[in-house]
């Protein structure tokens, strides 16, 4: 049966409730999406007003050129060698936390919500022009710890795995337009049976978690200490 967006939403954060109940820190960095801030906010209501847990949105120009993107990057770097140059002082990040606060300190708000939103100093080619909104803000932290939350603000982790997803399953490829069916679009290799698409899920999952190293050369699971190397994919399966 086909299930409404927002109850798969609130479905998935109760079920990161249940899973993270033992974390001591959450820090949630969102897209901006209402549906998302609201299931959110309802699953860890107690943990956000017990100061445990805290939600920020995270914009990013995605529209740009590459050309546009390497114009941005080099203004914010040269941005940072004159606050360097100014605060000889300051350790690199120290400095990064100055850059931060000032954009605090201008953060202009949008929306109905009246959200304030600071520009990031520091944008990279797979997040440029990226803004962040802090959505549970109490007003309880200091403005170096909220800097340096911010600064922590990316999507790229998970923009990362959904485009594994894509390039490496075919049956989860992005849709194709076809000129012929007036801007309509097709999905060339879907699955004929959905619970297929389930098991080739959770096969990448275990492969992208315990034998996909980063650029790092590292697999999540070796980040978090839990292995000392990568798992070959045939013992993943089983073979």
């Amino acid at each position: 049966m086909q299930v409404r967006n927002e109850y798969t939403m609130y479905a998935h954060f109760f079920y990161l409730h249940d899973l993270l109940g033992g974390a001591q820190k959450l820090r949630f960095f969102m897209d901006q999406e209402s549906g998302i801030r609201a299931a959110c906010l309802a699953a860890f209501e107690d943990e956000i007003a017990e100061r445990r847990a805290d939600a920020f949105f995270v914009r990013l120009g995605k529209e740009l050129t590459v050309e546009e993107k390497r114009k941005i990057i080099k203004a914010s770097r040269e941005i940072f060698a004159e606050k360097r140059a100014e605060n000889p002082e300051l350790m690199d990040f120290e400095v990064q936390v100055l850059m931060m606060k000032e954009q605090l300190a201008m953060a202009a708000e949008f929306g109905k919500w009246s959200d304030r939103w600071a520009l990031h100093p520091f944008p990279n080619q797979a997040e440029p022009q990226k803004a962040v909104c802090y959505l549970t803000d109490f007003g309880d932290y200091d403005e170096d710890h909220k800097a340096r939350l911010f600064l922590k603000a990316t999507l790229h982790p998970i923009d990362r795995f959904f485009m594994s997803i894509r390039r490496r399953l075919n049956m989860l490829e992005r849709p194709i337009g076809t000129s012929s069916k007036a801007g309509r679009t097709w999905y060339g290799y879907s699955a004929y049976q959905p619970a297929n698409i389930e098991k080739l899920l959770v096969v990448f999952r275990a492969y992208y978690n315990y034998g996909l190293p980063g650029a790092d050369g590292k697999t999540p699971a070796m980040r978090l200490g839990l292995l000392d190397g990568p798992v070959d994919a045939a013992e993943l399966l089983g073979m």
